[in-house]
């Protein structure tokens, strides 16, 4: 299994030299655990594909510590680039930008272009200065499943394939980072944390949705190359069928043991009218959109392990941070 590192400074130092040495390291972001490697070797780059049964129409987002590393990677010309550096780095926003030579092909599916990110986990940062290179780095879990958001998710879905984890703690975020590609008209590709309202205030133009990304026509068989990670049409699916309820209505259940997770803690006599059997479990106690987003990974990962026929999931509210959660749910329960 996978050796577990902590966050002390000789534990860093030994991440950072993995990694500049061309070693898999999983390691903890603000959103979700993340399979990091040296951004420049193709050989490293292509073990975290190796691991996670990743395809490799799927690009990898590289993770940065600095403005000279992304200067490495991309071409920073946009004003739109500074304005969103400026507003939400380091933090939970991907760019897409255009790509330099330098970036192998397989980083980026192929594709122009190259996803960059600043992470703001201090661990994180540590951990990429110690190693001095950027670091291409996908969600630390086998493809399709459900993204780690703890070092022990990692060690039980990840821990034969990978040498090592760095255990940062519980993911203050939950779900992945916001991804938007920088161009005049720029374009939200996959929503998170920081929402379009967000986007929209700093750049004081409109940002638009990627047509269709809730229903991509899009599979893991016959998909070419994606512009971006998560747009896919399935994807952070469990092994339990998922089944999705609409915000403040009542699960239709129609089978025996059943999960049922609400986004808020349900009145007694309400849970009362649930077939016999049927155990319910909640996002948040009140509903708060940023708890709601923090837990649905672990939770779908408990249900998963345990003996359920299907878990049924009412869907957030879809506006501010339940955008994500919706894209999350609908493609976990494809």
């Amino acid at each position: 299994m996978a050796e577990i590192l902590t966050a002390n400074e000789t534990d860093i130092a030994r991440a950072g030299t993995l990694l500049r040495a061309g070693e898999l390291v999983a390691v903890p972001t603000e959103t979700v655990y993340g399979l990091a490697a040296n951004a420049f070797c193709e050989i490293a780059v292509r073990n975290i594909f190796s691991a996670k049964g990743r395809p490799f129409i799927d690009p990898l987002i590289v993770h940065v510590h600095s403005a000279e590393q992304v200067a490495e990677l991309a071409d920073v010309s946009h004003p739109f680039f500074k304005k969103l550096a400026d507003a939400f780095w380091p933090g939970p926003l991907t760019l897409v930008l255009p790509k330099k030579d330098r970036v192998p092909a397989i980083v980026t599916a192929g594709e122009p272009t190259v996803a960059v990110r600043m992470p703001a986990h201090p661990l994180m940062r540590e951990i990429l200065r110690a190693a001095g290179v950027p670091l291409a780095a996908p969600s630390a879990n086998p493809f399709g499943y459900v993204s780690p958001t703890t070092a022990q998710h990692v060690q039980d879905s990840l821990g034969e394939r990978i040498p090592t984890i760095v255990d940062g703690g519980a993911c203050a975020c939950g779900v992945e980072s916001t991804i938007v590609f920088v161009a005049d008209e720029p374009r939200l590709l996959r929503p998170g944390v920081i929402t379009r309202e967000n986007l929209e205030a700093v750049l004081g133009v409109p940002v638009a949705t990627e047509k269709g990304h809730l229903e991509k026509l899009a599979d893991d068989a016959t998909a070419g190359a994606q512009l971006a990670p998560g747009m896919l049409k399935k994807h952070y699916s469990p092994r339990i069928p998922v089944k999705l309820f609409a915000h403040g209505a009542f699960p239709q259940i129609e089978c025996a043991g059943c999960a049922v997770v609400f986004q808020a803690r349900k009145n007694p006599e309400i849970l009362a009218k649930l077939p016999a059997g049927t155990q319910c479990f909640w996002l948040s106690e009140d509903g708060d959109a940023a708890e709601v987003a923090r837990t649905v990974f672990a939770l779908l990962r408990r249900l998963d392990g345990e003996n359920f026929s299907s878990v049924f999931i009412e869907k957030a509210p879809d506006s501010g941070i339940g955008v994500a959660v919706n894209d999350r749910l609908s493609r976990a329960a494809n």
